[in-house]
């Protein structure tokens, strides 16, 4: 065996021993530096299903037009970085729910929303805000277009980035620490309308 070769077979065999031997995976769901992939449009695997949205997937997106309900991590987290791809009808309710103290009934008050609700009746808390403590300085509109919510919670510290724009910087709340993130489908201001889809969903743990 040449030189280059030994140091070829060196090298591999390092490796392997770094991975736990032949067969080594990673574990389902994480990619590099940490990134866990919740969603990406083949299946609901890492989610509980909470009330009784109709929720089904549709080419690479999971959708709901009928019902109340959410979509519950199965798993808990603290502090991470958020990223939803998501797609409202204008008269949509919806929203990325945070730290939920109650996975098995989310609300509003026992998780931090960060709302997708472009008809909101009071538009305060309207799309980019997070419903009762972070207000909107002036309406953002989602409606027929796919956009992304960015969010970072650290600590007591949340913040809130909506297509490359910030809705909420530095929101300081200590009142929840830990819980599952959701997704939620809900009433509409015109019963029986609004389409919500989610098509991508990655949480990356700080």
């Amino acid at each position: 065996m040449t030189r280059l070769s030994k140091t070829h077979a060196a090298a591999a065999a390092l490796l392997a021993f770094a991975c736990g031997g032949v067969g080594y995976a990673p574990p389902a769901g994480a990619q590099s530096e940490g990134l866990i992939v919740l969603f990406d449009g083949k299946n609901l695997d890492n989610f509980n299903k909470v009330g009784d949205a109709n929720w089904r997937i549709e080419d690479g997106a999971v959708v709901a037009d009928k019902g109340v309900g959410f979509l519950v991590s199965k798993n808990p987290y603290a502090n991470y970085q958020l990223r939803v791809e998501f797609w409202a009808d204008d008269d949509v309710n919806s929203g990325i729910y945070m730290r939920c103290s109650n996975p098995a009934e989310p609300t509003d008050k026992t998780c931090y929303e960060a709302n997708i609700y472009d008809k909101r009746p009071d538009p305060t808390f309207g799309t980019g805000a997070i419903v009762h403590l972070a207000k909107i300085e002036s309406p953002t509109k989602v409606g027929g277009k796919w956009n992304t919510y960015e969010i970072t919670a650290k600590g007591p510290e949340i913040t809130v980035v909506l297509n490359g724009q910030t809705t909420v910087k530095g929101l300081k709340d200590e009142q929840l620490k830990s819980g599952p993130v959701a997704l939620q489908y809900g009433e509409s201001v015109v019963k029986g309308k609004g389409v919500i889809k989610f098509r991508k969903v990655e949480i990356r743990p700080l």
